[in-house]
């Protein structure tokens, strides 16, 4: 049996997940649904863990639900991490360039060098890509990183001009990483469905929201705060496959 809660999963907030995954974890067993002991890290609470056919509970990115994972898998669920601006489970992306950068708009950024995670990120990769297209272009890749962290990274240490991080990411990274410091956000995408728990498919989804949903509840404040998390709301499958689809990188010309 695997659980992981990888997306925002880092040193400051692993304990905070722990306590989470315990409180989910003693109601799933206390309702008849076995449910693995600790998490599932590293490279493991990601495609591994999201395409396992003992998935119990994982967090997965909308992107690769809409892409890969919507046939495979049961949508539990979306975590409310309260992100400005958004509805309940809704996120958005941040454009982040360096603070001392002459350039003001997403606009400005057009021909510059574009850092992102991965290809199948929905705040990366295709909500900044869907972003662009609105104002009349595409951001050239110049960068894939492999991380949000990383990709900020690169734009503090002058290997890429702009990136798009997820909002909630962008939060922690304020927090915990003093070089993030050396940067300014530029602007934020439209909010699309936020980061989804799923399970394997034919979970029973109602009841494994149900113990996510009281688990939150009854997390102390201090752990809430951490993980900025308000909450465990619904939203529809088709919510999730109605968000753009951008092209892939390898179909944009790469900068420079």
């Amino acid at each position: 049996m695997i659980a992981a809660l990888g997306m925002y999963d880092r040193a400051e907030t692993a304990g905070a997940h722990d306590r989470l995954w315990a409180g989910i974890r003693d109601r799933l067993r206390a309702g008849g649904i076995a449910a693995p002991e600790g998490l599932t890290r590293g490279e493991g609470a990601y495609w591994p863990a999201w395409q396992a056919p003992d998935l119990v509970l994982a967090q997965t990115c909308g992107f690769p639900y809409r892409a890969r994972l919507k046939d495979k898998v049961t949508l539990i669920g979306t975590p409310d991490y309260g992100v400005e601006g958004c509805p309940p489970g809704h996120y958005c992306s941040v454009f982040v360039v360096r603070a001392e950068e002459a350039r003001e708009t997403v606009e400005d950024f057009r021909d510059a060098a574009f850092a992102f995670n991965e290809a199948l990120s929905q705040s990366g990769w295709a909500a900044p890509q869907t972003h662009a297209a609105g104002l009349g272009f595409r951001f050239r890749p110049a960068l894939e990183t492999g991380g949000h962290r990383l990709s900020a990274l690169a734009v503090a240490e002058g290997r890429a001009d702009i990136a798009a991080l997820d909002a909630v990411t962008w939060e922690m990274l304020r927090r915990w990483e003093p070089w993030a410091a050396r940067l300014r956000p530029v602007a934020r995408t439209a909010p699309t469905p936020g980061l989804p728990f799923i399970a394997a498919a034919g979970a029973d989804g109602a009841r494994i929201f149900a113990a996510a949903e009281a688990a939150i509840a009854e997390l102390e404040a201090e752990d809430r705060a951490l993980l900025q998390l308000r909450g465990l709301v619904r939203i529809a499958p088709e919510a999730y496959l109605a968000v753009p689809t951008p092209p892939a990188p390898g179909q944009i010309a790469r900068f420079p």
